[in-house]
């Protein structure tokens, strides 16, 4: 019952999680016959949707949920900054809702993510051309194993894979997303919007002169009211928000799809998942500093195609091992 209620919570990824296992290996031409039937459309961010969609969204973090074996834990990840390969959606689900209840647009900047808030802003950068961008999650997925987040349509395009279907990306958490136009700072939580807020009554007018024959007492005068503090201790400036400006950023020459079992502050942990899986490879534990921290990861590669990297961690999962995931590194 916990699974099913969970599953109610996916909106648009719901719908697309068996279509993204079952079709992965068809993205490529799928991809490829959508863009020559568009050939005559502008590829650049001349008419980009960055408007914040306004369709009764609310903010969500949502329960765990499992998904071919596999749990999610949505959760706040302030200091999320993960890479991996990315993928895109796009037609097919045009105009169905989105896990925090808003509307999929394949032309808006928007994205799919397992496990952030929503809706959630996003660097995405990728790291095969260096092409940067702003996007807005709010939907679940993807849920390919192989894949980290899943793109709009118009966000692929603009990060330059619309064409081969998959990009080796870096995601950076930037901050919570508006809603309806209002900022974080104004929105609650797990709160439908109800539309525009009551008028406020306004201060001035509000209190009543004596009337001539009343039975109450003429208003009280009270000491003028201190000034307003500053707008910007009130409601300061909330994370940017996508405006479909793409930025070159440097990214290296050449990187490889490693897949990561497991990553641990102690290595005696990462050398019982080594043996334990030693079965499925050759895996290898590196050291590295994360936010201050020591890590040891246990990996297995590299590999240079995506299509082996997909093979490899299709054959770790059959074995029982549902936590590994692809990422990117030098």
């Amino acid at each position: 019952m916990v699974e099913l209620s969970a599953r109610l919570d996916y909106g648009v990824g719901n719908r697309r999680a068996r279509f993204d296992v079952m079709n992965r290996k068809l993205r490529n031409v799928a991809s490829v016959l959508a863009l020559a039937a568009l050939m005559a459309a502008c590829a650049s961010s001349e008419g980009v949707k960055v408007e914040i969609p306004s369709t009764g969204g609310i903010y969500k973090i949502g329960q765990p949920y499992q998904i071919e074996g596999t749990w999610y834990y949505p959760r706040e990840q302030p200091n999320y900054d993960q890479t991996g390969v990315a993928s895109w959606y796009g037609p097919t689900f045009y105009g169905g809702r989105t896990a925090n209840g808003e509307s999929f647009d394949a032309d808006a900047l928007t994205a799919a993510h397992r496990t952030l808030p929503m809706p959630s802003i996003v660097r995405v950068t990728n790291l095969e051309n260096g092409k940067s961008l702003l996007v807005r999650v709010n939907d679940r997925g993807p849920f390919a194993k192989g894949r980290i987040i899943d793109l709009s349509e118009q966000a692929a395009k603009l990060l330059g894979f619309y064409q081969h279907g998959t990009a080796r990306v870096r995601v950076t958490y930037v901050g919570p997303g508006d809603i309806n136009g209002v900022p974080p700072s104004q929105t609650p939580t797990e709160i439908a919007s109800a539309g525009p807020a009551a008028p406020t009554p306004d201060v001035a007018t509000s209190t009543l002169a004596s009337v001539p024959g009343a039975a109450v007492a003429p208003a009280v005068q009270v000491a003028q009211l201190p000034a307003p503090a500053p707008a910007a201790a009130i409601d300061p400036p909330g994370p940017p928000q996508p405006n479909g400006q793409v930025t070159e950023v440097p990214v290296p020459a050449t990187t490889h799809l490693y897949i990561q079992a497991g990553a641990f502050s102690s290595y005696a942990n990462a050398d019982r998942l080594r043996d334990r899986l030693a079965a499925a490879g050759h895996w290898a534990i590196s050291a590295v500093q994360s936010s201050g921290h020591l890590l040891y990861r246990v990996r297995l590669g590299p590999f240079d195609a995506v299509e082996d990297a997909d093979a490899a961690l299709d054959k770790l999962t059959g074995l029982g091992s549902n936590d590994a995931q692809i990422v990117v590194d030098r």
